[in-house]
């Protein structure tokens, strides 16, 4: 079992008693520096992960991810165990963690179909698409679409036109 400080356990706790074990809010001692640094170490261990808020619903945020979307936390099976928790296993099995697909007219839309095309893209041309710079590019082929949508992004070079990036055809 793991080790965890008296406020992982108080978090792990309270995620348990909630609808869909999610971890927020956090205790109202808990804020700042001080929270980023706990909920670090508790998603590094496994104990929390990340998934999308769904605001219709309520759900808290933990932190904004841009065009209006959050991340909760939730507390995973490990966090669960950790604190003397066994997931049901009687229960019908989980479904799938949520995966978000891009609204139409975005964009994150507009970047995973040029990446789609069967010439794929260069950061060039996705900056001249988009308007954004190219380290905006970057993050977000690195953290929207790898992190995120789970897409894997491939890059080869190529004579005459440089990097060139892709994605599978859906």
């Amino acid at each position: 079992m793991a080790q965890l400080s008296d406020t992982q356990a108080i978090i792990l706790s309270a995620a348990a008693q909630r609808p869909e074990h999610i971890a927020l809010p956090l205790p109202e001692s808990l804020r700042g520096g001080a929270a980023a640094k706990v909920i670090g170490a508790m998603l590094a261990k496994g104990l929390l992960e990340e998934a999308e808020a769904d605001m219709r619903k309520g759900e808290p945020m933990w932190r904004e991810t841009g065009e209006g979307h959050g991340v909760t936390l939730v507390a995973t099976d490990a966090g669960l165990a950790a604190i003397g928790i066994e997931p049901d296993t009687s229960a019908a099995p989980e479904p799938a963690p949520k995966m978000r697909t891009p609204r139409e007219g975005t964009k994150q839309a507009t970047l995973i179909a040029m990446l789609r095309t069967p010439d794929g893209a260069t950061i060039e041309e996705i900056m001249a698409a988009t308007g954004w710079q190219s380290h905006t590019v970057r993050g977000a082929m690195a953290g929207a679409l790898k992190k995120r949508l789970g897409l894997e992004v491939s890059s080869e070079k190529i004579e005459g036109r440089g990097r060139v990036y892709s994605l599978p055809s859906a």
